[in-house]
């Protein structure tokens, strides 16, 4: 692959064959982040499970303690009192029915975060094979179907993210911008890999944390010590 003059030139500061400390990859991170834009800080962590194995699966959500520096544009299914209740809340976009006929068709997708009440979960159900693949469907252990609409609206507004395996048995989050201060930086990373520590399931064996690499969107990845995230 043809890397660019700026990624070439980040890439000197890293040693590939070193495992870093969080914080002096974060560093490193913002050191290397040389796009025109404010780049997203992201963390890749790959499990030692099969994801193939339902009793191996690793998903949740976390709120950072600093956010994520990004705007998020929040989609409540409710009726009655709770739709008034998440509109009160700051959600972005209320409905029911309705806002399944737009997705549906229109492909409409002018948001980031999909909430949900128990019982609309029948009516976004029909929305499985557009949303799922977009890691956009309500799920319970993420927080995002619930009854406390106006708790999970808050949350989201202020930097809950949800992690979960993809095929590869890889987490993938971003934890801040590259503008943040380190220190910032650290405390999101350690909130996030706390998490899923904690959620380490039982079936797991041998090293859960096989590999952790931090990155800017346009920058190298860096490699973290996993055995020194936690500290």
């Amino acid at each position: 692959m043809k890397r660019g003059k700026r990624y070439l030139e980040s890439a000197k500061l890293i040693d590939k064959m070193k495992l870093y400390d969080p914080a002096e990859a974060l560093d490193l991170v913002k050191k290397t982040a040389r796009a025109k834009f404010d780049e997203t800080v992201e963390v890749h962590v790959k499990l030692g499970v099969d994801s193939r194995h339902a009793d191996q699966q690793v998903r949740g959500a976390v709120v950072l303690p600093h956010g994520t520096g990004r705007t998020v544009r929040v989609l409540v299914f409710a009726k009655g009192d709770k739709a008034r209740e998440a509109e009160q809340a700051g959600a972005d976009y209320v409905g029911a029915e309705d806002l399944v006929a737009k997705i549906q068709n229109e492909n409409w997708f002018e948001f980031d975060v999909v909430v949900a009440m128990p019982d609309m979960m029948g009516v976004v159900g029909r929305l499985g094979k557009i949303l799922g693949p977009k890691g956009l469907m309500p799920n319970p252990k993420a927080g995002t179907v619930t009854m406390d609409v106006a708790r999970a609206i808050a949350e989201i507004k202020a930097g809950k993210i949800e992690y979960r395996l993809d095929k590869t048995n890889i987490i993938h989050c971003p934890i801040g911008k590259a503008s943040f201060d380190l220190d910032k930086l650290v405390e999101n990373f350690r909130t996030l890999l706390g998490a899923i520590v904690r959620a380490k399931p039982a079936a797991a064996k041998g090293q859960y944390l096989r590999s952790i690499v931090v990155s800017s969107t346009m920058g190298p990845g860096i490699k973290v010590n996993p055995q020194r995230v936690t500290e």
